[in-house]
């Protein structure tokens, strides 16, 4: 039997973006599927489980963070500007941009599709709340247009409040949040103990 691992994240986290590519292989390896699951993480998550928005928290953790994400993109050799151009951005466009690829492509197309959102915010300084941003990634994703037409649609934007709930109800209150049989892993730099839950049978 094929395992899935849950995957809460929001598409202008910086830790889903250095977390996002070897999730991607770690699945594979395993035969495992991925259930794609953007959520608002600022809007509705944060309020619930104590997290705040980062121009709210203390000048010493807006510092460390910076120091942090250098940190990890040397050390996993990943190309990331620490404080991009378009960031803090909305992530809700993109978000259910993604959402309506899973909903019709699948979710290996919204899996690509989000490590090229999150790349674009995080590597390229693309601003990922423009439309014509959106169109650009379909098209270099081999996606179709009329997916982000879709994505303004009622259906997709239920599914994001699901998401939402759903990540609040299994008691996620970051991004990434893995959840593998009813374990959660919070963190990119918690993908080790992942891995090794998928390969413990």
């Amino acid at each position: 039997m094929q395992r899935t691992i849950d995957y809460y994240f929001a598409p202008n986290s910086p830790w889903t973006y250095l977390g996002h590519a070897r999730l991607a292989e770690m699945a594979q390896a395993a035969g495992a599927q991925v259930r794609v699951l953007p959520v608002d993480l600022g809007g509705k998550v944060f309020p619930v489980s104590g997290g705040l928005p980062l121009p709210k928290r203390a000048p010493q953790r807006q510092a460390y963070r910076l120091v942090e994400l250098a940190r990890f993109r040397d050390f996993l050799k990943i190309p990331l500007n620490v404080q991009p151009k378009f960031f803090p951005v909305s992530a809700d466009p993109a978000a259910r941009l993604i959402i309506a690829v899973d909903q019709n492509d699948g979710w290996q197309a919204a899996m690509r599709l989000s490590g090229a959102v999150l790349a674009a915010v995080w590597a390229q300084e693309r601003n990922i709340a423009d439309e014509a941003v959106l169109a650009d990634l379909l098209a270099q994703n081999g996606l179709p247009a009329e997916r982000l037409e879709q994505s303004k649609g009622e259906q997709v934007q239920a599914h994001y409040e699901k998401n939402t709930q759903q990540a609040i109800d299994a008691g996620v209150f970051g991004a990434p949040s893995y959840i593998l049989e009813g374990e959660l892993f919070w963190g990119q730099d918690r993908l080790d103990f992942l891995q090794r839950k998928l390969q413990s049978r």
